[in-house]
Parts: structure tokens; sequence; C-alpha cells
């Protein structure tokens, strides 16, 4: 949202971490005039993964921050290719065999449709992570970011605050926000490195992610299924396709269960040979197994969150984005919650006349932004149980998932973010204790 005044604020912000989170909100803090610096670790902006989904109130921020972040998106976002699953978000069907259930009596046949779950006016939305880096990075005038700066310390250094990184050197600024994803040095400084909400946790899932050239996938699966964005859901795995790149690619996110519960690897990316994926979707149908068959070369990503953190900031330190509460993939919602974030944070900071003020707008963007982000954590994994039967009340009974599928999703998509900076505002002008 546009600022009501045009003069640059008396104060300057540092911002950690040069993903999608932090340059939205390094661009929220442009659009309001806010002096600003981003610090990123590596030599130049760059997005590990692949495609990336938003749901529409995702798509809603983007404009709030800035309208050049929606255009920029809407130029490389790729949708269903059928003008009839327009609004579709994903089609449900059942993945394996009958006979391929493990411990489990089959619910249905293989490749039954269980679900057809719509999101209005965006559907499936996606983007490759990269392209999408490459539109906010636009929005960024030269000078406003440095690079080879890993924050190590922060501290609190008269009036200011003092960033120590790992090269030696150091930087001031009235206020500092850790945007650094999540392995997150800024929340082990902000909660303390022994907190036991500071390190993620790994959540008993992992996944094979890989592209596939559209041509093949289509020729393989035919085009309603390979050009439209499709789920398959099975015992302690799940599927997932849809199209990227302007429909040239398909993006895949094979999701299984480690039944130990346990990751022992310091990598939490692993290069697998494909007979290992094969067999851990042993028993799956025909569908599933010639897209495990187009990827080439796999990649297993262990899937980490965190625990619900006491607080988003102290002082004038906060956290946004996966440094505050990194969440599984499986409602589609982690990136969008960094977007609500950067929207209501750089609005809060807008309305900030003097540096005294900077806690108050960081006490009421923690009030509003902490509990929705944490129940998109927590409901994410409730996701997972039941995409993969695993959940206790609805087990395998597809009536009732069909109807809980069809209306899960709805809080998070049709959230009214100009009453939730509504809301904050009051409370940052109520003159509330800050921590």
């Amino acid at each position: 949202m546009a600022p009501s005044d045009t003069r640059e604020k008396p104060f300057h912000v540092a911002v950690c971490g040069g993903g999608i989170g932090g340059l939205c909100m390094l661009i929220g803090l442009l659009r309001q005039n806010i002096s600003c610096t981003l610090y990123e670790s590596a030599a130049a902006f760059a997005e590990i993964g692949a495609g990336v989904s938003f749901g529409p109130n995702a798509v809603r921020a983007m404009s709030l921050i800035d309208p050049d972040i929606k255009k920029g998106y809407d130029r490389i976002a790729t949708g269903n290719a059928w003008p009839a699953k327009k609004n579709l978000w994903f089609e449900f069907n059942l993945g394996p065999k009958e006979d391929g259930w493990k411990d489990l009596k089959a619910p249905g046949k293989e490749g039954q449709r269980i679900a057809q779950v719509v999101a209005l006016d965006v559907g499936q939305s996606s983007v490759h992570r990269a392209h999408f880096l490459d539109v906010l990075v636009d929005l960024v005038p030269d000078g406003v970011a440095q690079f080879g700066k890993r924050v190590e310390k922060v501290e609190k250094k008269g009036q200011k605050m003092l960033l120590t990184f790992q090269d030696g050197s150091t930087a001031e600024a009235d206020a500092v926000i850790g945007c650094d994803g999540v392995k997150s040095r800024a929340r082990q400084i902000l909660l303390g490195e022994d907190h036991e909400t500071t390190n993620p946790t790994f959540t008993g899932k992992y996944a094979y992610r890989g592209l596939i050239p559209m041509e093949k996938a289509a020729k393989a699966l035919g085009d309603e299924l390979a050009r439209n964005s499709q789920m398959y859901l099975g015992r302690h795995g799940h599927v997932l396709t849809f199209p990227i790149e302007n429909g040239k690619t398909m993006n895949v996110v094979a999701f299984q269960t480690k039944m130990d519960g346990k990751w022992e690897d310091e990598r939490w990316v692993l290069p697998m040979k494909k007979e290992d994926m094969f067999a851990d979707f042993e028993g799956w149908g025909e569908s599933v197994q010639k897209v495990l068959s187009l990827m080439e070369k796999p990649d297993v990503w262990a899937l980490f969150d965190h625990p619900p953190a006491p607080t988003y900031f102290k002082g004038h330190f906060a956290l946004l984005g996966d440094a505050a509460h990194a969440s599984t993939p499986h409602q589609g919602a982690g990136a969008g919650q960094a977007i609500e974030d950067a929207f209501i944070l750089s609005n809060l900071l807008g309305q900030v006349n003097s540096v005294d003020e900077i806690e108050r707008a960081f006490y009421a963007y923690d009030a509003v932004r902490r509990p929705r982000s944490q129940k998109v954590v927590a409901t994410s994994r409730d996701a997972a149980k039941i995409y993969e039967f695993e959940d206790e009340k609805l087990k395998s009974n597809l009536v009732m998932i069909k109807k809980t599928l069809e209306m899960r999703y709805d809080w998070i998509w049709n959230e009214d973010l100009p009453q939730q900076l509504k809301t904050a505002e009051a409370i940052m002008g109520s003159g509330q204790a800050c921590r």
C-alpha cells in the first residue's frame, strides 16, 4: 500500500537474507520510503528448489506490497492448461494399486478421483523459484544489497543495533529483520541458541523432487494429467505434479515417511538412486510409476519445520518468513506467509515517525502474524496426515476426506489482509506494553 507521507523516514532498517521473504520486505520498505540495506550471505541472489505455489492470499499480498511485484509475478506464473480447470488447485486421486496399501485395506480403486479443490481467481498458480526471485531483484535499486554478509551477531549498541558478519565486518541500523531461512542464525540470536524452539525439527517426512519436460510427461500420462495439477494419495506417501515455466515443465514432488522419525544426516538434500525411489513407491499405480520413471536425477529433501516460537521480536530485532515460522509445503502456504509478513511489517514501519516507535510496530506485527503463521505450520503437518491416510479421525474414509479437503484451505486463502493490517495498527496505536 502506498505511503501517505512521501518523506524518508528518520531511521534505517537492516534486512538479513535475500530470499523471497527478505526481498519482499525490502521492496515494501522502499515503497514506504524507509532507508534500508539488505545483507545476503551468498555471493549473489539465488534460490534453491524448483516450483513454488502461491495461494490467493499470497497473490493479493504481492499487490498490496507493490503492484509491480504482482505484475512481474503474472508474467511468469503458470496455471493449469485447460480453461475448464483454471480455478483448480489440485485434483486428488488414489495413487496405489489396490494391493499396494501396506497395512491398510484399499479404500478404492487406483486412480479414483477423491476431490477437486478450487482456489477462485488463482487456481494452481506456480512459478520457478529462481524466476520469481529475478522479478523481485529487478525491483531493487543498485547499491541497496550487499553480498557475502552472513550475520553472526546482533546486539544493541547505544541507540543503534550492531550487526557483526562472519567476514568480520560490521554495520549499524536502527532495526534488524532476520529473513535468513529455516536454518536462521537470526533466530538463534533472538531466541537464544539453547531455547527449545530455536532449531528446526524433522517432521518425519521427506520428498523426492524433480523436473520433467512437459512434452515427455504429456506423452506418458496424457494431456489432462500432465498439464493440470494432480495429487496422488496413498499410505504414508503422496505425489503431486503441476506445470511451471509457462507449461514447458512439470514439477514433481513425491513425499514419503521416515518410519523411525529420524533424520541423522547433516545434509538435508541428498542425491538418490532411482531404484531407491522406486522401492519407496512399490505398489503404487501406473500414473505414479510413469512420473517417477521420467525423473532423471531425483534429489531427496528432508522436511523440517519450526516449533512455535514464543515471540517474533525482541526490542528492535524481528524475524520474518521461514526464520520465524518455517513450514512443510503440504498446503502450498509457507512462502505466502512470508509475503503476508512483509506486507504487514513494511506498512507498520511506514507509520513509524521516530526510532522510539519501532518496538511498538514490531509488537503489533508479532501480535497479528505469529498466531496465523504458526497455525499454518501446524495445519500443514496435519494436511500430510490426511493425504497419507494417517489422520486418526478421518482414517481412510473417502467421503470425509473429500469434505475436509474441500474446506480446509479457506481460512488461509480468504484472509482479509487489509483488515489484518487495521488490527495491527490498532494494537500499535493502543500503547500496549512491549517486551
